[in-house]
């Protein structure tokens, strides 16, 4: 069951480090600060922890626009994904 809602981004682990285009962060930055996150970013459930994996340049644009939550997939999944997801 996939369900979509605001997390804090202080609970988002993302545990595989990636360098962002930063000219896409600044223009993510003007259109969240203009209409809002319209595209949420999806992240895995597992054991009540989230870890995101993708929307890297919305997770940094909300991060630098000071947002305290950020729209979100959320897909509960046993550990075993995670460790996929990790390889």
């Amino acid at each position: 069951m996939i369900r979509v809602q605001e997390i804090p981004l202080r609970q988002i682990h993302r545990p595989l480090p990636r360098e962002n285009d930063q000219t896409k962060v600044a223009a993510l930055m003007e259109s969240i600060r203009e209409i809002g996150q319209q595209e949420p970013i999806d992240v895995l459930e597992v054991d009540g922890k989230y870890y995101g994996f993708s929307g890297c340049h919305r997770y940094e644009a909300c991060q630098r626009l000071g947002k305290e939550t950020i729209l979100a997939r959320v897909r509960r999944a046993p550990r075993s994904v995670l460790r996929m997801h990790m390889a």
